[in-house]
């Protein structure tokens, strides 16, 4: 297959802390990679120096085989993301949002409002195409921000924790959405805490641990290779926390505590 990235001794670091210790990794065009790890693992600061938002960084990063950066407008407009946590302007209406994106990447006024309207319909928010967005709900925001990301039709798609607020007929879409985008060539990497859902949408799956590639390969590859059987629990092993019951019970037991 077509390698579309390539990450070559990748490390970065924040004063004294150093965040990212060497990352190697590639991912080809058709690829839904799950990209996981605990919190401050490095997954964000990755995909922000994919990005171009973070700087100042050791190693190489080729997208679509040139240098990342090298000639970063272009290659950007082939990028699209979601982020975990993201400001949106709640005074502009749907339409005003999406078509000020879609111009953003080079579409035509009439190209994007087209696109930006079909979408939403059928992601059930039409109604709420020329609605402020401060009316809208946090599902209806994801939604928006999912379409935003797509408006373009980018090659490689970058989704942190992209479900979040989605009703489940939505996620079903959206599984969906992925699944076809993947068989249409586009490369995805998707980053969450839901291990049920990593486990069953990607075709591979990368645990980043304390700045380093704990493990990287399908699910039925990285079963074989530990004692557990789900993905949170190979992500428990391979992590090393196993002090969830303990800390579950310690924790019910003070709620449940008379005084």
């Amino acid at each position: 297959m077509e390698e579309i990235l390539t990450i070559s001794n990748l490390t970065k670091s924040y004063g004294n802390k150093e965040i990212l210790k060497g990352i190697d990794l590639h991912a080809s065009r058709g690829e839904i990679i799950g990209y996981i790890g605990p919190n401050g693992a490095g997954k964000s600061t990755t995909v922000k120096i994919i990005l171009g938002l973070e700087g100042d960084y050791g190693g190489d990063i080729r997208l679509f085989g040139e240098s990342i950066k090298e000639n970063q407008l272009a290659y950007k407009r082939r990028i699209g993301y979601v982020p975990e946590i993201a400001d949106v302007y709640d005074n502009l209406t749907g339409y005003e949002y999406l078509t000020f994106i879609g111009q953003l990447y080079g579409l035509d006024l009439d190209v994007a409002a087209d696109k930006s309207k079909s979408l939403m319909e059928l992601f059930g928010v039409g109604e709420a195409y020329h609605a402020r967005i401060s009316s809208y709900s946090k599902g209806m925001r994801q939604k928006l921000l999912i379409i935003a990301s797509l408006l373009h039709n980018p090659d490689i798609l970058f989704l942190d924790e992209p479900i979040n607020g989605l009703d489940a007929n939505s996620v079903m879409i959206f599984k969906e959405i992925l699944t076809q985008l993947a068989a249409q060539g586009k490369t995805i990497f998707y980053s969450s805490h839901i291990m049920d859902v990593v486990e069953k949408i990607s075709s591979r799956i990368i645990l980043l641990y304390d700045g380093k590639i704990a493990a990287d390969g399908t699910f039925a590859e990285l079963q074989a290779e530990n004692t557990e059987g789900t993905l949170e629990r190979i992500f428990n092993q391979l992590t090393g926390f196993h002090e969830h019951q303990e800390i579950g019970e310690k924790f019910v037991s003070i709620v449940q505590e008379v005084r």
